[in-house]
């Protein structure tokens, strides 16, 4: 008995000096081309929920006028649509990060939903201002005023509907290409 309770406690013990060699060692997935952990996303993505249905605000204090999903355009032009793309232009950058940035412009689940407009607003509220670790989505709440979050968050509530002609001009129009000096 003594015995097996030894090669238990010797058990115990090497599961810790395993994870440090393993960790220290550089041998986890910590590259964007490395193949992602055993249940990565599962893992990730229960806490994940759990926090957002229990912090998201309920409702936006701000209507989505046309004023305001203008404002809101112009800032998804200037800060998001470098890693989630314009009406019609996938980001370049998407593609190469871990997890991939989703294109919020595009249509996705059968081709039924655009971006996260099946979302209710103050879930992408909560990302845009919480951010979420670990995928490169930054947290905009010492970047944006409260107000410019909620624009954008009603924006992008509103991806699969008619938008206003100089709303859509803002998502859809490319950025300009600038050239690396010499």
């Amino acid at each position: 008995m003594l015995k097996f309770l030894l090669g238990v406690v010797i058990g115990f013990l090497l599961i810790p000096v395993w994870a440090y060699c393993y960790l220290h060692f550089g041998h986890p997935p910590v590259a964007v081309a490395d193949a992602a952990f055993p249940y990565e996303k599962q893992i990730v993505r229960a806490p994940l929920s759990a926090r957002i249905d229990r912090e998201m605000p309920a409702s936006a204090p701000i209507q989505p006028s046309p004023e305001n999903l203008k404002a809101g355009a112009q800032i998804y032009r200037q800060q998001c649509s470098a890693c989630h793309g314009l009406s019609g232009h996938a980001s370049d950058f998407a593609n190469h990060m871990y997890p991939h940035a989703p294109q919020l412009w595009n249509k996705h689940r059968n081709g039924s939903v655009v971006g996260v407009s099946d979302d209710p607003v103050g879930e992408t509220y909560w990302k845009v201002s919480n951010g979420i670790r670990l995928t490169g989505m930054p947290s905009y709440n010492k970047v944006l005023t409260d107000t410019q979050m909620w624009q954008v968050s009603l924006l992008l509530k509103q991806a699969d509907q008619p938008l206003p002609a100089d709303v859509q001009s803002l998502i859809s129009t490319p950025l300009p290409v600038s050239t690396p000096s010499k």
